[in-house]
Order: structure tokens, then sequence, then C-alpha cells
């Protein structure tokens, strides 16, 4: 046997993370827990787990302080607190039998605990230490996550400690503001006023980026730190380059110009899924996307169907979206841009469109806020979150 959980409870200095490793006496969690109870390092000492003096906790666990202990204060609470909830949450779970058929006598377990230096409270981290030992074991046992958990949440979950949450477009419509604008000052006052909505992802323009440098991205988020921001540099060389240029630049997406050399599209989307943000290829002046798509060996996150500016006064030309999307196997989120407003929305939805892309029409509105709802409304999606129990996630 070897099984690993993990669970984090509470919140403030007395929050509990445990790491938690189980597995039989005589394998390797046998012999990482002989090696660690007879090879002590300095801050680091682990502890028999026991109920109270005298009674040890089955199975056998051992308790390892991950943060450095450096006076006696932080050793009374992993002596104290962190040791007694461990090996009651462990001995409570004998009792519940979530340990099932297995012998209690052949496991050991390690309990790698997480105590901060402020923490104070013995209560809380009593309480905090218990619950995340005892569900740190039962997800151990359960194997949790499944395959079918970890995909499904994978997108959805925000980092309890990271402080912000990194989002993912999973939960198709939505709606992309595209900021063109070359005046900082009024980026920010547009930003301040766009709603706080998970359907709507903020674009850095061309305009913007080539006059101020990626580093606006940076800006924007000081405004909105969760935002979804794709940086639209429309690349035509050294693909690979310039979409790490973009990641390590916090975007969440990078545009690459369909117009570029198939090998630069390529490592373009290469990079991008290198350094973990999306792909986008612009078809501004494309002849056929749909060729071009089936050219390609690795293909894109989002295509973006581009009217431009200077002929926005030609009809909207949506193609035909369902052979883009099966000319990348399915998995392809498609754009559209140029000229849309409210009254062009259903048809774009109905036509396949996943992403509707407002510039001015937002932008240079005299409400920004209230001309952003407007198309929020349209998509008819409620907030991903809005109704989501966050529990064990």
């Amino acid at each position: 046997m070897y099984l690993v959980g993990e669970a984090l409870v509470g919140d403030g200095a007395e929050l509990a993370h445990i790491d938690l490793l189980m597995g039989d006496k005589n394998g390797p969690i046998g012999t990482a827990f002989a090696n660690a109870i007879s090879q002590l390092s300095i801050g680091h000492t682990p502890l028999l787990a026991v109920v109270r003096p005298n009674l040890l906790t089955k199975p056998v666990t051992l308790v390892i302080p991950k943060v450095t202990l450096k006076d006696m204060s932080q050793v009374n609470e992993m002596f104290g607190p962190v040791q007694a909830a461990v090996a009651k949450a462990v001995a409570d779970s004998v009792e519940e039998g979530v340990f099932g058929d297995a012998d209690i006598e052949d496991l050991v377990i390690l309990c790698s605990a997480f105590v901060h230096p402020d923490a104070k409270d013995y209560n809380k981290i009593y309480r905090y230490n218990y619950g995340a030992t005892k569900l740190s074991i039962a997800r151990a046992m359960d194997k949790f996550p499944d395959k079918k958990t970890l995909i499904h949440e994978k997108d959805r979950a925000a980092h309890a400690i990271m402080g912000f949450k990194v989002q993912r477009l999973w939960d198709p419509p939505y709606l992309q503001v595209a900021c063109d604008i070359v005046d900082l000052g009024k980026l920010k006052a547009v930003l301040s006023a766009l709603p706080e909505n998970d359907h709507l992802i903020i674009e850095a323009g061309t305009p913007l980026v080539k006059k101020f440098g990626l580093s606006v991205l940076s800006e924007i988020r000081k405004v909105k730190p969760n935002a979804f921001i794709i940086a639209d540099m429309k690349i035509l060389d050294t693909g690979n380059l310039e979409a790490r240029m973009a990641g390590d630049a916090t975007a969440d997406a990078v545009v690459v110009s369909g117009l570029a050399p198939v090998s630069t599209i390529e490592k373009a989307i290469i990079e991008a899924k290198k350094v973990g943000i999306y792909s986008v290829i612009d078809m501004l002046n494309v002849s056929s996307p749909v060729k071009l798509l089936q050219s390609l060996k690795v293909k894109p996150d989002i295509v973006e169907l581009h009217r431009a500016i200077d002929v926005e006064e030609t009809a909207h030309a949506w193609g035909d979206i369902p052979a883009l999307k099966k000319a990348c196997g399915g998995k392809l989120l498609v754009a559209t841009a140029g000229g849309i407003r409210t009254n062009v929305v259903k048809d774009a939805l109905k036509a396949g469109a996943d992403i509707l892309v407002v510039g001015r029409a937002i932008t240079a509105s005299k409400d920004v806020g209230h001309a952003a709802d407007e198309f929020l409304e349209q998509l008819n999606r409620e907030e991903i979150d809005q109704f989501r129990i966050m529990t064990d996630f």
C-alpha cells in the first residue's frame, strides 16, 4: 500500500495544511518512517503522534514539522495541539472504519504539518489540524481525487493561499472587451467601470501593446487582478519568443496572426502550451481559415474571425464556424470581432461563436458598465461560482 492524502482547513495564522503518506511497515513508507525518526534535522524534529503521553495512536503516525521551529512557543504548538490533533484524528478514523479492512498494526503514517510562526490560538490550531488530518486520511483511502474529479475541478479551483484565481475559458460564451486605448488614464477608467464578471475577458489591444509594451498588462492587473487577459500581439515572426514574452508578462492568452508563416504559428502555439496560456490565431485577411487550421500540426485554443476596423462598413461574415471546430478536433473556441453591436449578438451566438469581441461599443460608451452589462445579459450565462458551494475543494 502506498497512499497519499492532502488537506487544508481553517484560515488566518492558525490555518492547517497536512501532507500525508500512508503505507505498509515493510514497504517504502515504512523505510521513510524509520529514516525520518532516526535522522533528525534542526528545527524539523519529527514526533510520534500520541493522544496523550503514553498513549500512542494507531496506525503509528509520525508528525513532521514543515516550518522550521525556531523558538519554544512554536515547539509547544507542535508538541501540544498539533500532536494531539493528528493523533486523535487517526484514532477517530479507526473507530469510524475509515481504514476498512486494513490491519492498523501493519500500517504507518507520515504526517507533514504546517504551523504558521504567527499562530497563537491553541484551540484553533487543534481543531484545524484535526480536521485537516482526518480529511487527508479519508482522501488517501479514497484515492481522491479520481481522474474525473481532477479534470472537472482543475479550471474551477482557486488556491486559498495564492490570493488570486487563474481564469480558464471552460464555460462559453464570453464577452471580450478590446482595449485599443492608448491613454493609460482612460484605460484605467474603463477597466474600473467594467463589471466584475467571470464571463468577461480583457484584451490588451495591439495599439495599446505597441505604445506601452507588455508591461501594460501589469497596469491592467492592478485594476483587474483576476481578469483573463489576452495580449493581442498579432505575432508574425519569432513565435516561440513572443509567446514566451506574453506568458512572462502574465497574459492568459497570446494572439498570433494567421498571416504568419505556419512554422511561426506552430512555434507560438507550442510555446503557449509550455507556459500554460491560450493560443489565439487572428484570421484577419486569411483567405481560408479552415485550410490554415488543417495545415497545422498543433492546433490553437482560439480562432478569431476578425473584420478589420477599416472595413467595418461591410457585412458580417462569420464563415463556417462548425468547420473550423471540426478542423481542430472539436476542441476550439471561436471568437468573432469587428463592429460587434448588441443587435448582432444573437446571430453570432447562433452561428456558433464562443467569444464576442467588442471594442468601442463599450470602451467609448458614456456608461461603460451599462454597455458591458447589455452584452453580458445577452450571453445568458450565470456567474460561474455564484451558486457553487465550496466544500472540500
